[in-house]
């Protein structure tokens, strides 16, 4: 088994990279592979909304000047999907935005892709935004017919600077019980 996850914040070792740390640590030590994706560092165009994907029926996007392609072929071949964003301006970042309308916009239009895949969203916010965010991202995962598991709370931590995520004990706890809940779905899916 295999879960691969996406941290949308340019920062690379930043908060979100922390929080979706905290899961993958969670799911390793139940036997789960995995592997972490700092796509938000790089570039990701938005989609252009031209049906090209829909025509081929290749499991690709026409625009091949990033990663998008080969980031839908890992989702393609993991059983299961993180998806962190940190919250800018109230909401998930831009990079989160384009990585999840080309990634759904392909995976719808080649029969969908991705379904009955487990996914989890996670967010992290200074002040507000992460219910939004965390709402935004689990909606690609149920348009994609992906299962979410829950967790003991929304996967939400806290934090600004880098490292602040640490100190949030309860967003902590919430992060090993999503890897704990994923890892226990997992095992009976797949």
């Amino acid at each position: 088994m295999k879960v691969i996850a996406f941290n949308g914040s340019p920062r690379k070792s930043g908060n979100t990279h922390r929080a979706l740390r905290m899961v993958l640590d969670e799911l390793e030590k139940e036997g789960i592979e995995t592997e972490l994706v700092e796509m938000g560092s790089e570039p990701v165009a938005p989609c252009q909304a031209c049906g090209i994907c829909r025509q081929r029926k290749d499991g690709k996007c026409k625009i091949t000047d990033d990663r998008v392609n080969e980031y839908v072929a890992k989702i393609a071949m993991a059983d299961g999907v993180l998806i962190g964003s940190p919250v800018y301006y109230g909401t998930m970042s831009a990079q989160t935005k384009a990585f999840i309308d080309r990634v759904g916009y392909v995976g719808g239009a080649n029969g969908g892709m991705f379904a009955r895949k487990v996914g989890a969203a996670v967010a992290v916010n200074r002040r507000a935004g992460a219910l939004a965010t965390f709402q935004e991202i689990n909606n690609f995962f149920l348009i994609a017919e992906m299962i979410v598991p829950g967790s003991s709370y929304w996967n939400v931590l806290v934090g600004r600077e880098q490292g602040d995520v640490d100190s949030d004990g309860e967003g902590r706890r919430i992060m090993s019980d999503l890897g704990r809940n994923m890892a226990w779905l997992l095992k009976r899916i797949v």
